[in-house]
């Protein structure tokens, strides 16, 4: 699993029960706990998290049709 730094412990340690998580900016972590004390340690990884990209539909063959007035 991945290291990260406990700052209960004041030391590097193995992240135990480690969770990959995507944060709200897109960026991937880890979140876990500490082996020795128990605090929630989170580490951030590098890179941007894979988006599923959204097919684009080719445009249809007849021109849309402008609102009518009721007059």
């Amino acid at each position: 699993m991945a290291e990260g730094y406990c700052v209960k412990c004041k030391a590097k340690k193995e992240i135990v029960d480690g969770v990959e998580e995507v944060m709200k900016n897109g960026r991937k972590a880890i979140k876990g706990k500490c082996p020795d004390c128990g605090t929630v340690m989170f580490k951030i990884l590098g890179g941007k998290a894979a988006t599923p990209e959204t097919p684009v539909s080719p445009p249809s063959s007849t021109p849309p049709t402008p609102p009518s007035t009721v007059s």
